[in-house]
């Protein structure tokens, strides 16, 4: 099953290191701390909308943005679990029912 809050930490988590940045000074600029902004980027944490406005106001990146590319993530997912049907948990299947 995809969980929104992988995906949503995996962009957050290459914005930064496309950035050439840390988690501390990342953390820093947000306001938030280190260990949950970690948290977020492995998909542990959901984080609140002020939260991940507060982060991408820190990597100077569109809450849109990063939106936009959590969508894509998450179509080119569904897409993966569609061509390989078989693969879903039969626990999905009677949730999407």
């Amino acid at each position: 099953m995809v969980l929104v809050r992988g995906l949503l930490g995996d962009v957050l988590r290459r914005k930064r290191l496309r950035q050439g940045r840390t988690l501390r000074e990342v953390s820093a600029d947000a306001r938030v701390s280190l260990g949950y902004l970690s948290e977020v980027e492995r998909g542990q944490k959901e984080a609140s909308s002020e939260l991940l406005a507060a982060i991408c106001m820190a990597l100077e990146v569109p809450l849109s943005t990063v939106f936009a590319e959590v969508s894509e993530d998450l179509a080119r997912e569904e897409a993966l679990v569609l061509a390989h049907p078989a693969t879903i948990e039969p626990e999905v299947v009677a949730s999407a029912a």
